[in-house]
C-alpha cells in the first residue's frame, strides 16, 4: 500500500470515527445521562468545535519537532484510551472531561491533509484539495449510515468503543508506515520551519496585516474570506431540512436527506470536472464566479419553490465547493512546503470560527426570524466574502496572478 493510499485511508477512518455519532448525539444524551435539554446537544458540538480549533495549531508546532507519523502513534493511542473512557463515564461531567481530551489528541490528525499536500506538486494541489473535500462530504454520510446502522444493533454507548477500535487500526497503519519508510522521530532539518520571533494572536495587527500590509498578508486574507464564507455556508445548514419539509409538504425523511446532501453530490461531480478539464482561467477569476455561482444558487433556494429550489440547490453545491476547495488551493500555493502545517492550521482555525459563530448564532436566528430571512443574511455573507476576495486581489499590482509571484518568491529562495 503507497504512502498516500494509507493516509488516504487514515483520513477516511478518522472521519468515519468521528461523525458516525454525530446525527445521533440527542439520543445518547438522552439515553446515557437522561440529558433532553436539545440546547445542551448544541453547546456540546461547538464545544467540540472550539476544541479541536483551539489544539490544532498546537499539534502543527509540535510536527516541527516530531515527525507526524510518530506524533499519530502517540496521540491516538491517549485518544484511544480516552475513548474507553468516555464508554464508561458514570456522569454527564465525566463525560464532558474525557471526550474533550479526546478530542485534543484527535485533533492531531488533520495534520494528515498538509501531510499529503506536502507529497504532491503545486499543479495537483487542486485535485487533491477536491479529493479530500469529497472525502469529508461522503465520509460524514457514510459515518451516519454506520452509526445508523450500529444503534439498531447496539447502544448508543458502544459508539466509543467502536472509536477506540477505529483509533486502533490508524496506530497499526502509522507503524507500518515508520517501519516500510523509516521515518525518523525527528523530522530532517530541511522540514523543520524557524519560528518566527512574532507570537501568539495579536487581533489589532492581523486586522491591520490583512487589509493594508501587503508583505506578507495573503494567507492571513484568504483566512479572513474565509471564516465569512463559512460563517455564511454553516447559517443555513441547521435548518435547511426543516425548511425544505414546510415548503414542499414532503413528510419523508430519507427524502429530505437526499436533497440536504444534493451539494454532496455536486461536489463529487466538481471532483471529476476539475481532474479532466484544462483549465485556462486564473484561480482568482475561477473563485469570483464560483462566488457568482453561489449567490444564484442560495437565492433561488430562497424562492420557496420546489422545484426552483432544487435546481438551486444544484447550482450552490457547484459553486460552494469550487470555492472551499480553490480558497485552500491558493493558500498552499502562497505557502511553502515546510509551512504547510503551520499555515493550514491558521486556515482551520478561521474556518472553524466562522462555523462556531454560525453554530451559536443560528438558533436565535431561527427562532426569531422566518427561515427565508437566514438565506438572506447568508446571502450577504457570500456577497461580502465575493467583495473582500475581490479587493485583496486588486492590492497587489505587481502581477496577474498571486500564484504567479509565490512561484517567482520561492524560486527565488531556493536559488
Amino acid at each position: 500500500m503507497s504512502l498516500k493510499t494509507s493516509l488516504i485511508l487514515l483520513t477516511v477512518i478518522s472521519v468515519i470515527c468521528d461523525t458516525m455519532i454525530l446525527p445521533f448525539y440527542p439520543m445518547f444524551f438522552s439515553e446515557r445521562f437522561t440529558m433532553d435539554d436539545a440546547s445542551h446537544v448544541g453547546y456540546y458540538i461547538a464545544a467540540c468545535c472550539f476544541t479541536v480549533m483551539i489544539t490544532f495549531p498546537i499539534w502543527a508546532k509540535v510536527a516541527k519537532r516530531v515527525h507526524e507519523t510518530h506524533l499519530w502513534v502517540m496521540t491516538q493511542l491517549v485518544s484511544m484510551v480516552l475513548g474507553i473512557a468516555c464508554y464508561f463515564a458514570t456522569n454527564l461531567v465525566e463525560f464532558w472531561v474525557y471526550s474533550q481530551l479526546m478530542l485534543v489528541f484527535k485533533a492531531s490528525y488533520l495534520l494528515i491533509y498538509p501531510f499529503v499536500m506536502r507529497l504532491e506538486e503545486k499543479d495537483k494541489h487542486l485535485g487533491m484539495v477536491g479529493l479530500f473535500s469529497v472525502l469529508m462530504h461522503f465520509g460524514g454520510i457514510g459515518g451516519a449510515l454506520i452509526g445508523g446502522y450500529i444503534l439498531e444493533h447496539f447502544t448508543t454507548n458502544d459508539f466509543f468503543l467502536i472509536m477506540a477500535a477505529g483509533d486502533a487500526i490508524q496506530v497499526i497503519i502509522c507503524l507500518y508506515l515508520i517501519k516500510q519508510y523509516r521515518f525518523p522521530f525527528h523530522p530532517d532539518d530541511s522540514e523543520v520551519v524557524t519560528v518566527s520571533h512574532t507570537s501568539g494572536f495579536q487581533p489589532m495587527r492581523w486586522a491591520y496585516d490583512v487589509f493594508f500590509n501587503t508583505s506578507h498578508t495573503q494567507i492571513l486574507r484568504i483566512c479572513f474570506i474565509s471564516l465569512i464564507f463559512y460563517l455564511s455556508l454553516f447559517l443555513i445548514r441547521p435548518f435547511f431540512t426543516l425548511y425544505w419539509e414546510a415548503i414542499s409538504d414532503i413528510d419523508n425523511a430519507i427524502f429530505s436527506g437526499l436533497v440536504f446532501s444534493i451539494p454532496g453530490w455536486m461536489a463529487l461531480a466538481g471532483l471529476i470536472y476539475n481532474h479532466y478539464r484544462a483549465d485556462h482561467e486564473t484561480i482568482n477569476r475561477s473563485i469570483m464566479l464560483a462566488f457568482l455561482v453561489s449567490v444564484i444558487g442560495l437565492f433561488l433556494q430562497s424562492t420557496e419553490q420546489v422545484a426552483i429550489v432544487l435546481i438551486g440547490r444544484c447550482i450552490y453545491g457547484v459553486g460552494m465547493f469550487q470555492i472551499a476547495v480553490k480558497l485552500e488551493v491558493l493558500m498552499f500555493q502562497f505557502s511553502r512546503k515546510d509551512s504547510y502545517g503551520h499555515d493550514f492550521s491558521k486556515l482551520h482555525l478561521f474556518q472553524n470560527i466562522g462555523v462556531l459563530i454560525a453554530s451559536l448564532a443560528v438558533g436565535h436566528l431561527v427562532e426569531n426570524l422566518e427561515l427565508i430571512q437566514i438565506f438572506y443574511i447568508a446571502l450577504a455573507g457570500y456577497i461580502l466574502s465575493g467583495i473582500l476576495f475581490y479587493w485583496f486581489t486588486k492590492v497587489d499590482q505587481d502581477a496577474e496572478t498571486p500564484a504567479r509571484i509565490m512561484t517567482a518568491k520561492q524560486d527565488t529562495m531556493i536559488s
